[in-house]
Order: structure tokens, then C-alpha cells, then sequence
């Protein structure tokens, strides 16, 4: 007797591209030689006694750098791909009429391929279901780090829902003494940032990006499997660039140069001067399947 066995698997290819993300800040030589002063005036510096500080103002630079990481975040979170089935880009630049590359953020790929429930109000049902299909495409059922990154809204409905589940379980209020600060040390739960259920990690992060997108008053929330390949040590999701190019800064000087007092060659003659702060990157998931979206 001759058996045979034969051992079946789904490939796919999930083709990503890399996008770039430039952020400019122009100013005038004028502002440049006046910035560090009133910087001073702004955190109330050599005032004497008027030490209040009314208002905060930031350097250019760093205004530059905030908005680029924000902008770059919100990129990899909810830009959309628009590049058709050949490989180019639908949209292009009406200048120059250069190819503008768009890659999949991090929820057009969870959305795509995820689980989905659209629930009317949150219960501990609603939650274990997730975990449970969750489950279902693990390599175990225990063992497992899911993380649910919500809006506002689902944060607060989440509160509710697990304040009353873990009042079910009639805990007893505890109290210690501590000699070192001479009085009782408070004891309990400061809010639900892990969760734990049949073996598995459940973390919840609440990003206020989300709220934003997806508005205050309904509920919204994506659960990742970030369960560490041990065999590969690949990571769940990675961040891909080029090499020395995840950030670069440029520069044009004009008449008076970056710091608005400076004598030398310029490269416009506008008195003033612009930085300019970009890169390349990119978001992959590299298993989309093992996701779930709570709306």
C-alpha cells in the first residue's frame, strides 16, 4: 500500500510602493534676525519681576519638524494608493507632469482584508468575538498580543463596558500602610490598558488621530495580532524607506541667509529664506488576514 500526502498553501503578493512626504516653511530675513528675541519675550526672559508667560512661540525649525512627523504619521495611517494595475500612478504633477506615488496606509490595508463587525453597543460579547476570530487565524489560540487602537468614543464605551463586567466580581476594596510616606498606599485599577482573556494579551490604545478621522461620537477601533514571528523574527508591521532617506532637510538661502544676518553667496534674491524638511517611506502589514475593525 503506497500513501501519498500532499501539503497545500495560499501564496500571495502584496505589492506596496514607497511614497515621499515634503513639508516647506518659508520666512523673511527680518523675522530670522528677530526670531531668538522674541522667543525670549514670548517665555518672558530679563522681564524682572513680570516672569509670566503669556503665549508660546516655537522656532521655525521646529514648527518644521512637528509638522512633518504629524504629516508623515497621518500618511501611513489613512493615505489611500493611487496606483492602478499597471503600476502608474493616477496622479501626476500639472507642472512638471512627474509620476506622485501614493502608498496604502496602515487601515486601507487592515480595511481590506479585515474581519468586521458593526456593532450597535459595545459588550463584552462584541469584544470576544473579535478575539475570538482573532484566534481563529493564529497560529495559536493562546499566547497571543492583540492590540485595539480606537478613537475616543470607543475608549469611553469601553470603560463602561469593562467597569461593569469587572463588577460582577464583587472585589473587596484593599489598603496597605506605608511607613515611608505615613499613610495608605491606594490600591486598584487606574484604567484598562491590558486586558487578558483565555490566554491571550488584549491592549487598547487610544489615538486622538482617530478620533479626528472617524468623529467623537461613534465608536471606531482596528485590532492588530503584533504576535512576534519566533521563528523569523519578523515583525507584524515594518517601516520601509531608502537608505539615509527616512528624513533629509534642504535649504534655500536668500538675501541675509538662514539666520537673517548672515553676509555670502545666495541662491535667490528674495530676502528671506525657505527650509525644507522630506523623505521616503512606507507601511507594510505583512498579514493583513489577522486583523479586525470594530465600527
Amino acid at each position: 500500500m503506497i500513501k501519498y500526502t500532499k501539503w497545500q498553501s495560499n501564496i500571495e503578493k502584496h505589492r506596496g510602493y514607497i511614497q515621499t512626504h515634503r513639508f516647506d516653511a518659508s520666512y523673511s530675513e527680518r523675522y530670522a534676525a528677530l526670531e531668538n528675541v522674541f522667543i525670549k519675550i514670548a517665555e518672558g526672559k530679563d522681564q524682572g519681576a513680570l516672569t509670566e508667560t503669556i503665549y508660546r512661540m516655537d522656532t521655525v525649525q521646529k514648527n518644521l519638524l512637528d509638522t512633518f512627523l504629524e504629516g508623515r504619521n497621518n500618511a501611513l495611517l489613512f493615505s489611500k494608493g493611487n496606483i492602478d494595475e499597471n503600476g502608474k500612478a493616477t496622479i501626476v504633477d500639472p507642472d512638471t507632469n512627474r509620476p506622485i506615488y501614493i502608498s496604502d496606509g496602515l487601515i486601507p490595508q487592515v480595511e481590506a482584508f479585515a474581519s468586521k463587525y458593526a456593532y450597535n453597543k459595545l459588550t463584552i460579547q462584541v469584544l470576544r468575538t473579535a478575539i475570538q476570530t482573532l484566534n481563529e487565524k493564529a497560529r495559536k489560540p493562546t499566547g497571543n498580543h492583540y492590540v485595539f487602537v480606537c478613537n475616543e468614543a470607543f475608549y469611553y464605551q469601553l470603560g463602561d463596558v469593562l467597569d461593569s463586567y469587572l463588577a460582577q466580581y464583587h472585589t473587596d476594596g484593599t489598603y496597605l500602610w506605608s511607613m515611608k510616606s505615613n499613610g495608605y498606599v491606594e490600591v486598584g485599577a487606574k484604567g484598562f490598558d491590558t486586558y487578558r482573556y483565555m490566554g491571550n494579551d488584549i491592549s487598547f490604545k487610544v489615538d486622538r488621530t482617530f478620533s479626528r478621522e472617524f468623529g467623537t461620537e461613534k465608536g471606531y477601533a482596528i485590532a492588530l495580532d503584533l504576535t512576534g514571528d519566533k521563528t523569523s523574527a519578523q515583525p507584524p508591521i515594518a517601516l520601509f524607506t531608502l537608505k539615509g532617506g527616512d528624513m533629509m532637510q534642504s535649504y534655500i538661502k536668500g538675501v541675509g541667509g538662514l539666520t537673517g544676518l548672515e553676509s555670502g553667496e545666495v541662491s535667490t534674491p528674495v530676502a528671506g529664506a525657505k527650509r525644507i524638511i522630506w523623505g521616503y517611506s512606507s507601511l507594510a502589514l505583512f498579514n493583513p488576514y489577522r486583523t479586525y475593525v470594530l465600527r
